[in-house]
């Protein structure tokens, strides 16, 4: 088995589906989860069709409205719980709108708490989640390559390689880049 990209047709297939069944499990329409997260009904319903591939902000935004980190999201639309996880079965998501790579290398179980991710950034990309799945979510993050800048609870921190910044989000959070470094950084979150 091949290294699983959310670009793939069958994988967009099965996020459309977890979608459709969060959305059903709450009896909510497109409509009021489209006031609840601030995304347009259009988007969530070409989403929910696999019409078009979730961005980061997007994700974030369903996520924080399901109560579910972005990881448990993406484990509900991929295989089950397995001890090993070889690196070729590791899943990689690239965001299309801002080049940004997660390659999920310890997915979240029912049976363990941690989840451990090694993320790509580019140069001078942002992301911006207004809040988290669950409050008081714990984040490690230990800066690989590059340099990245954290604003975490409106307080703001820049990371270089080496650098560790851990903290329980409570509020909105910013990860961003200059424009000419990039920042490859694991996160392990619980």
């Amino acid at each position: 088995m091949g290294t699983l990209h959310i670009t793939d047709r069958s994988l967009d297939d099965r996020m459309a589906d977890r979608l459709k069944t969060l959305r059903g499990e709450r009896g909510w329409s497109l409509d009021e989860l489209s006031k609840k997260c601030a995304i347009s009904r259009a988007t969530l319903s070409r989403l929910e069709n696999a019409d078009v591939s979730p961005t980061a902000s997007v994700l974030g935004k369903l996520c924080s409205t399901y109560g579910l980190t972005m990881s448990r999201l993406m484990a509900m639309v991929e295989t089950d719980f397995a001890q090993l996880v070889p690196r070729e079965e590791q899943t990689i998501w690239e965001d299309p709108e801002t080049g940004f790579r997660r390659k999920t290398i310890s997915p979240p179980a029912q049976t363990l708490g941690a989840e451990l991710l090694e993320c790509v950034l580019p140069a001078g990309k942002r992301i911006e989640y207004l809040k988290p799945p669950r409050a008081g979510l714990e984040h490690h993050i230990l800066v690989l390559e590059g340099a990245l800048e954290m604003t975490v609870d409106g307080q703001s921190y820049r990371l270089r390689k080496g650098d560790c910044l851990r903290y329980q989000l409570y509020g909105p959070s910013i990860f961003q880049t200059r424009k000419d470094q990039f920042a490859k950084y694991m996160l392990v979150i619980l």
